[in-house]
């Protein structure tokens, strides 16, 4: 029997990859079209992505395999999709984050915030989830998840330090669960380190070790609270950057979508228990000891200041003078990733430290400055703000790939036809009462978000739910305003969105993690949507009567 189980374990990965395409083989070979071929594609993904049979990243090249061999695009288009200007803004920002925790810049901030709000889950969770969610409603939500994730997790570090438990090997400074995984198996490697490494892959053999480890050593109750806790605020990071979007015209891609189609068509207390009480009077020693701002960390907040000076200044309609001398011609020559990259570019050529008469001294190493936490501070070995071994080092890569692999399919999906075969199944929605049809098409694209881009959803499915609501005689908003919303509701898959991506990459979520938590707060969502759009929305927007522009902007 137990050879049996055995034997059975060992064919587990080889059958979990090769039943999906077995299941799903007869769709594109009974059917033979491209909206076929798309569909066993996007759905094999799908399995793949949540089952982790394969690291993430290499399911997300599936589609430079299958897009040409089943002729929907050529090798060429699949591969421009895997760097796209969102790419760029998620790199620039994860950049800039290096630079904040190479300078100790992380440190500090997490100190200041957990002294502001501080050390229990519900005032951390409050607290972070109000300033991402107000960034993302004028800023990029990949922009605002990558500026605050690193801080989250330095938080979460350092509370962590507060209360240690026996045995356990002091934390690095800044480093997380997954970046000790890959150095101890470096280790046990002769010291070979490999040249790109992300914490997003994760074989199965690296889970199997994990959950060998964490049954073998039983976790103390704090420890699993302490965990918990990270998983919580991590989600509650990503979560609040897209929720926040939806809230103005330029917080989120769909939204903007939307404006197109429309336009052709008190603080609460703290809990004083003697533990937390312990815990934050640590932190304010913590917090003592990092003494004055050195030269670098003031440099760096002032470049990050400036980055979202820049991104909040970008829009011709929040600065003339800015945004039309760089967009002009109806053209966007200038975006979030041009600004992010800019800054990047600066801080790789500007020094750590200050400058001497003689020029900018560029040394290896450099005295502590006056109110440092040590005799001698760390510094990069280039003397600049930025060192590009550190970078390669620390930068989540394959992630890149994770999000182009999301772009591809959202692009196979348009071309195949498969997204214009979906949204002409609506039409039969016209025999139902107008609320139960918003509360099916939220649901509708709240799934279809999970496994193609939020602006290509609404991209596609915007013009055929407005000629759907002409159709039948009903207000276009009706549909849309919902519809556009529900784009923004991707939470269940890492590949989703990009904020989902880039919490993903620190290696403390698992996808059940991701999908549990998604899948409730899609629900949510969409009833939250619905009960709006039914209620002040239909006063707001005079819902309850067929707009007379409608029938103009499509007469012939």
């Amino acid at each position: 029997m137990l050879a049996c189980l055995r034997s059975l374990r060992d064919l587990r990965d080889p059958l979990a990859l090769i039943l999906p395409v077995l299941m799903l083989l007869p769709l594109p070979l009974v059917l033979r079209c491209q909206e076929a071929y798309c569909g066993f594609i996007v759905l094999l993904m799908a399995v793949y992505w949540c089952t982790e049979i394969i690291p993430l990243a290499i399911t997300a090249i599936v589609p430079v395999l299958l897009f040409p061999m089943f002729g929907i695009m050529t090798s060429k288009e699949v591969c421009k999709q895997y760097m796209k200007d969102t790419n760029m803004l998620f790199l620039g920002g994860l950049m800039v984050a290096v630079a904040v925790e190479s300078c100790n810049l992380h440190k500090r901030i997490a100190l200041r915030a957990l002294l502001l709000v501080g050390v229990r889950p519900a005032l951390l969770m409050m607290g972070f989830m109000g300033v991402t969610a107000f960034l993302s409603m004028w800023i990029s939500n990949t922009a605002t998840t990558a500026m605050m994730v690193p801080i989250a997790q330095a938080v979460l570090d350092q509370l962590n330090t507060t209360a240690p438990q026996p045995g356990d090997p002091e934390p690095g400074h800044g480093q997380t669960a997954g970046d000790q995984e890959l150095e101890e198996k470096n280790a046990t490697n002769d010291g070979i380190q490999p040249a790109l490494i992300s914490p997003v892959v994760q074989t199965q053999d690296a889970d199997m070790e994990r959950e060998m480890r964490m049954s073998a050593v039983p976790h103390s109750d704090e420890q699993s609270e302490q965990q918990r806790l990270r998983k919580m605020l991590s989600l509650s990071v990503c979560y609040s950057a897209s929720i926040g979007g939806t809230a103005t015209l330029t917080g989120t891609g769909p939204n903007l979508v939307l404006k197109g189609q429309f336009s052709h068509f008190g603080r609460l207390r703290r809990d004083n228990s003697s533990r937390e009480q312990a815990a934050y009077g640590i932190i304010q020693g913590e917090y003592r000891k990092l003494g004055l701002m050195s030269f670098a960390e003031k440099l760096v907040l002032g470049l990050f200041i400036l980055l979202i000076a820049l991104w909040f200044t970008r829009e011709p309609a929040l600065c003339a003078a800015g945004g039309s001398l760089f967009n002009r011609e109806g053209k966007e020559f200038v975006t979030d990733a041009t600004v992010v990259m800019f800054i990047t570019f600066l801080m790789f050529i500007m020094p750590s430290h200050r400058p001497r008469l003689k020029g900018w001294a560029w040394n290896r190493t450099v005295e502590a400055e006056p109110g440092s936490d040590s005799g001698e501070r760390k510094d990069h070995r280039s003397g600049r703000l930025l060192d590009w071994k550190e970078v390669q080092r620390k930068l989540p890569w394959n992630v890149v790939l994770l999000l182009g692999g999301g772009f591809a399919l959202a692009k196979g999906c348009e071309v195949s036809g498969l997204s214009l075969w979906l949204g002409s199944q609506m039409l039969p929605l016209q025999n139902l009462p107008p609320w139960s049809i918003a509360a099916l098409l939220c649901l509708l694209l709240a799934i279809f978000t999970e496994c193609t881009s939020n602006v290509a959803t609404a991209t596609l499915f915007l013009p055929i739910l407005a000629s759907m609501a002409v159709l039948i005689k009903l207000n276009p908003l009706y549909v849309m305003i919902p519809g556009t919303l529900s784009t923004s509701f991707a939470f269940m898959l890492p590949v989703a969105t990009p904020p989902n991506a880039i919490v993903f990459s620190y290696g403390h979520l698992r996808v059940t993690d991701m999908v549990k938590a998604g899948f409730v707060l899609n629900l949510i969502g969409v009833v939250s949507v619905t009960v709006a759009i039914n209620t002040w929305g239909r006063a707001m927007f005079h819902l309850d009567t067929f707009p007379t522009w409608a029938n103009i902007s499509r007469s012939p």
